[in-house]
């Protein structure tokens, strides 16, 4: 089995691989820093959460741009700028208390937002190229290191963000990580290749949207996988541990914390639970069978809660269930789309996958809220079950498509 074996692409992987975890560190920081802030100082927690909106509408911009402008000038670039954008988003937030007005974060927002799909869309397509063509195997287990370490890394950062406000305030913490990210940044320009991810074409505007069938599908199916995540898990959860169970922001922000790090600790151990290890490359049928497999799950957790004598735990057990499974698809998903993107111009396939995938984020994060608020928690769990349906229906068609 090919791996990184060369000392140039070990190395270049491990700056992409450095880059990205400190990046996610500050990021899941960042998110936390704000929610708890912003709640001391009395917001509603719908407030809050309109607050990211600009962070999710922005990526779906980013991943169908930064893909094209990923492939224009090289995949150095993108991730380089991203660092930078993420270091000008903190220093955003570094004006005098009077001035953090609800219009001056979500921009702050907004410009995290872009450097984070920035970052995340030149990690994973760059893995496609200092990996040899045939290497599906080693491919596979690369990206599933590379996003489950992103995904356990932003759970660190939840309690990192609650740490450093504590020991320095909101200014002090913010000032800390920009300093460190800048210093990270600078680094990155000297070690990183240059022509990484560079087209040996010119894309036009026009080759933004993907022409192959199987990633349009693809997509298609992530943007439901994810919308059926955050429709739940972003606004109404927390907002349901609250007011029905009497949490506090603290244990709220602990608990979703350390769902964040089993989650990505899943997801990079993906390959061993989906055959790798007995030689198989998962494909399109692996994806229909671990999404039949998680459709269920939010309509029995709904079921179970309402006929229970111990609805709290049921919610738990559920929520640890479905984050498992959940991880598996996100996995073979971010697999699935490496493997398929063209080597040549990888980065528009792969920005074109992860604006819907942003889009699946942005449609989840306001069904969450407005569905919690008209309706409760179990509507959110049914919508959610009706997005993975969906999610399975489109996979199923992905099985018949061709690159």
């Amino acid at each position: 089995m090919a791996e990184i074996t060369n000392n140039s692409g070990l190395r270049q992987y491990l700056v992409v691989t450095g880059n990205y975890w400190a990046f996610t560190l500050t990021d899941g920081a960042l998110r936390m820093l704000v929610v708890l802030h912003f709640y001391s100082l009395g917001y509603s927690p719908l407030a809050i959460a309109s607050l990211f909106l600009f962070y999710e509408l922005f990526g779906v911009i980013t991943n169908l741009i930064g893909g094209w402008l990923g492939a224009r000038i090289g995949l150095n670039k993108t991730m380089n700028i991203g660092l930078f954008l993420q270091v000008l988003a903190l220093s955003m937030l570094l004006v005098p208390a009077t001035m953090l007005s609800v219009v001056w974060v979500m921009a702050a927002q907004a410009m995290s937002g872009i450097a984070k799909d920035l970052n995340k869309m030149s990690a994973k397509s760059s893995l496609k190229l200092l990996l040899p063509e045939d290497a599906k195997g080693a491919l596979y287990k690369w990206v599933a290191i590379l996003t489950g370490s992103k995904n356990a890394l932003k759970g660190v950062g939840f309690f990192l963000g609650g740490l450093l406000l504590t020991q320095l305030g909101f200014q002090g913490a913010v000032a800390a990580m920009a300093a460190v990210l800048a210093a990270i940044w600078l680094l990155s320009l000297f070690l990183l290749k240059r022509d990484l991810g560079k087209s040996k074409f010119k894309p036009k505007f026009k080759d933004l949207f993907s022409k192959s069938a199987a990633i349009n599908k693809l997509s298609a199916a992530r943007l439901f996988l994810f919308g059926a995540r955050d429709v739940w898990f972003v606004i109404a959860l927390p907002l349901y541990l609250a007011t029905e169970f009497q949490w506090s922001q603290t244990s709220i922000g602990s608990f979703l914390a350390l769902w964040v790090i089993g989650y990505g600790a899943v997801q990079a151990f993906a390959p061993l639970l989906t055959g790798k290890k007995s030689g198989k490359v998962p494909g399109a049928a692996s994806a229909v069978s671990w999404a039949i497999a998680l459709c269920a799950v939010p309509l029995l957790i709904s079921l179970g809660m309402q006929y229970s004598a111990t609805p709290l735990q049921v919610l738990i057990g559920g929520l640890m269930l479905f984050g498992a499974i959940f991880a598996v698809n996100s996995s073979l998903h971010s697999y699935l789309i490496v493997s398929l993107a063209g080597r040549d111009g990888v980065s528009l396939d792969v920005g074109f996958y992860y604006m819907a995938n942003a889009m699946g984020r942005l449609l989840g994060t306001v069904l969450s809220g407005w569905v919690y608020q008209v309706a409760g928690l179990h509507a959110c769990l049914w919508i959610s079950s009706g997005f993975l349906l969906l999610t399975v229906f489109i996979s199923l068609m992905l099985k018949n498509s061709n690159k």
